[in-house]
C-alpha cells in the first residue's frame, strides 16, 4: 500500500469496528461508508497504535472536516486501488475547474506519464458528496518514471498553474512511492523534501531524479 492508495474494506469488519467506537455512535454518514463502497485512504501508524492496517476517513466539510484514523486488520481490506484518474474525476469538477483538467491531462499525455487525483476533488469523484469549497486546491498526482524529463514536467505545470481559476498543488511519485511535491522541483533547489511510506525526508534532488530515493 503507497500514499495515496485508496483501501476497501469488509462492510461486516466495519461495522463491527464502529460498535467499539464510541465516538462515532450516532454517526449516519460513517456508518453507512462502507456499505457505500466507498474507500478509506493508507496513513502512517501512529506510535504505539494496536497493530493492523493504518487508515484514515477525511470528512467532507458538511460533516465537519474532521479526519478519523481507524485500524482495521488485513483481512478486512477487500481490495486496494489508485486516486481516481484525472480525467475521470473531471466530470464532476466545477465546470471553471475543466479547462484546467484537460490541460493538464494533455500536459500528463506529452509527458507519457499516468496522472490521477487526491483530495477535494477525488473525494467528490469516489463519492459524490460535496468535498469541494471555494478554497479548495486541485491535487494531482503524477506517477513518473526514470525517464521522465522532471523539469520540463513542472515547467508546464507552471504554466497552466499561473492561468488556473484555483491553486494546482500535488505531487510526483515513482513507482516505488516516494514522491515530491511539483513546485519544489520547478524551483530548482538542490534538497527537496520526499515522502514516502516509511516517512519524510530530505534528500538531494538528484537522488530523486534518478530514482535512488528508498520507499
Amino acid at each position: 500500500m503507497q500514499r495515496h492508495d485508496l483501501v476497501f474494506v469488509c462492510p461486516e469488519a466495519w461495522r463491527s469496528m464502529l460498535a467499539t467506537r464510541s465516538d462515532l455512535a450516532g454517526d449516519p454518514l460513517v456508518a453507512r461508508w462502507a456499505d457505500n463502497g466507498w474507500p478509506l485512504i493508507g496513513r502512517r501508524p501512529i506510535p504505539g497504535e494496536a497493530p493492523g492496517v493504518a487508515l484514515g476517513l477525511p470528512l467532507p466539510p458538511f460533516a465537519g472536516k474532521r479526519r478519523l484514523s481507524f485500524v482495521m486488520q488485513s483481512e478486512d481490506v477487500i481490495s486496494i486501488s489508485r486516486p481516481p484518474a484525472l480525467r475521470i474525476a473531471s466530470r464532476v469538477a466545477p465546470r471553471a475547474w475543466r479547462p484546467t483538467l484537460d490541460t493538464l491531462a494533455e500536459i500528463a499525455s506529452q509527458h507519457a506519464v499516468e496522472a490521477s487525483v487526491f483530495g477535494s476533488l477525488a473525494w467528490r469523484a469516489l463519492t459524490g458528496l460535496d468535498y469541494l469549497t471555494d478554497q479548495s486546491d486541485l491535487d494531482v498526482l503524477f506517477h513518473i518514471d526514470r525517464d521522465t524529463d522532471l523539469y520540463g514536467l513542472t515547467a508546464d505545470i507552471a504554466v497552466a498553474d499561473a492561468l488556473a481559476p484555483m491553486r494546482i498543488d500535488g505531487e510526483l511519485m515513482r513507482s516505488n512511492g516516494a514522491a515530491v511535491n511539483w513546485r519544489e522541483i520547478h524551483t530548482g533547489a538542490t534538497e527537496i523534501l520526499v515522502k514516502t511510506t516509511g516517512g519524510v525526508g530530505l534528500f538531494e534532488t538528484d537522488l530523486f531524479r534518478l530514482g535512488r530515493i528508498p520507499s
